[in-house]
């Protein structure tokens, strides 16, 4: 079943929020069958929801619509959509008394006069319920086709999403397929290799993925390979996409950590956990992204037991017990310091591994031999090291970014070792 989804809202266009709601509705709904093939933002301005709204009547017949739905003066979806529809606006006696209930139990005092626009419905639409906020979402079907009207706040959205979206798409879906199907996606989440080197190792297996199609998405974490199987049922789909990951993973091999929502640092935590050991960092041009990486997983305190951010040369030395000869010969971004940084981490804690952390961030302080972006790595288990030197693109927060995840593999790579 396809649909199109436009979400309302100036702020959206202004780049002041970032919408979110479309994702979740994307992911929602193509789990029961559903196709979203459009979607647009348009401002607060009536006649630019109206006609954003017909147009995706005429093409798909089913439109979900988000925002616009609250009682202030730029609120103007419902009356759009409405006069579409031919259906004028009459008052919800029945919603009216549930607003006046909902603020007296919040203890706000009296509903205020504008909130009484929000018990306002077309005539014929079906009130969805909002049980995480004011805004009722509404259901119009006529000659045009469905529109379903939610509220443009995300934690409202989604509730709503699952409560009253979802079902009428999955019933929908199956009535004009002939059967119950659905889209399923999987993600397979790669770090350490460039898009086209990817694409590169697995050309010679594309041929072998059946009915699945096979995206890829870069990002600063790595390159997520997102495998999609369409219009089969929950079971055959479930199907093709174990065969299509089996299919990849030889080549993927040291590549891939995770499918799915897996977070790399949940990764090596677990893999830590699992050979009982405990780990420590050290951090000097990351400013302690990698522990609060590893601290943002719950339970993480049985593997990670601390760190230090050195970002001063004389810090390393006192806290890491790195050498001021190693720092004078070959300066603080380099293969030397980095390793004493991880090796005197782990005896500072009396740690099993650590891992260590260095370099350019930008944007000043490179130089012709070591520009911005210039990283080097440790990491120690037990009496292994190994190092690594990496050149990031980008700019601060980038080169930061790409820099925490590059440590946390190479700690996954030599646990698995």
């Amino acid at each position: 079943m396809d649909l199109e989804i436009v979400t309302v809202g100036t702020e959206l266009l202004l780049g002041f929020t970032i919408d979110s709601n479309t994702a979740d509705i994307s992911r929602a709904v193509s789990r029961v069958g559903g196709r979203v093939v459009r979607r647009v933002s348009v401002p607060d301005d009536e006649r630019q929801i109206r006609d954003a709204v017909a147009g995706a009547l005429r093409r798909s017949r089913f439109v979900v619509v988000t925002g616009g739905l609250g009682p202030t003066r730029d609120d103007v979806t419902k009356r759009a959509v409405a006069a579409l529809f031919g259906a004028p606006l009459e008052l919800d006696d029945a919603y009216l008394r549930e607003l006046d209930a909902r603020f007296a139990s919040f203890r706000r005092g009296p509903m205020p006069p504008s909130n009484r626009s929000q018990a306002e419905v077309p005539r014929g639409a079906t009130v969805l319920r909002n049980p995480r906020g004011t805004a009722p979402g509404l259901l119009l079907e006529g000659w045009l086709g469905t529109a379903v009207l939610l509220p443009g706040v995300p934690q409202e959205m989604r509730r709503m999403l699952e409560q009253d979206l979802v079902p009428l798409v999955k019933d929908r879906a199956s009535h004009e397929g002939g059967g119950p199907t659905v889209i399923h996606s999987r993600l397979l989440r790669t770090t350490g290799v460039t898009e086209s080197g990817l694409a590169s190792a697995l050309e010679p297996v594309l041929d072998d993925l059946g009915p699945v199609s096979l995206a890829y998405l870069p990002g600063w974490d790595g390159v997520d390979l997102r495998l999609t199987a369409w219009r089969l049922t929950a079971a055959q789909a479930a199907e093709v996409l174990d065969e299509a990951a089996a299919c990849l993973m030889p080549t993927l091999h040291q590549w891939c950590y995770g499918t799915d929502d897996d977070d790399l640092a949940a990764v090596v935590l677990d893999a830590l956990r699992i050979q009982g050991l405990r780990l420590a960092v050290a951090e000097s041009c990351t400013g302690g992204l990698v522990g609060a990486r590893l601290t943002a997983i719950p339970g993480a305190s049985d593997v990670f037991v601390g760190g230090v951010i050195a970002y001063a040369d004389e810090l390393k030395t006192e806290l890491l017990s790195v050498a001021p000869g190693l720092l004078e010969a070959h300066g603080a971004v380099s293969e030397e310091v980095v390793t004493a940084m991880a090796r005197g981490a782990m005896d500072r804690f009396a740690a099993d591994a650590a891992v260590a952390v260095t370099g350019v961030a930008g944007p000043s302080g490179g130089s012709d031999e070591k520009p911005v972006g210039t990283v080097w790595l440790a990491a120690g288990v037990g009496e292994r090291e190994h190092a690594v030197c990496h050149r990031f693109p980008g700019q601060r927060r980038e080169v930061q970014h790409r820099s925490a995840q590059s440590a946390l593999d190479l700690v996954r790579l030599m646990v698995n070792d």
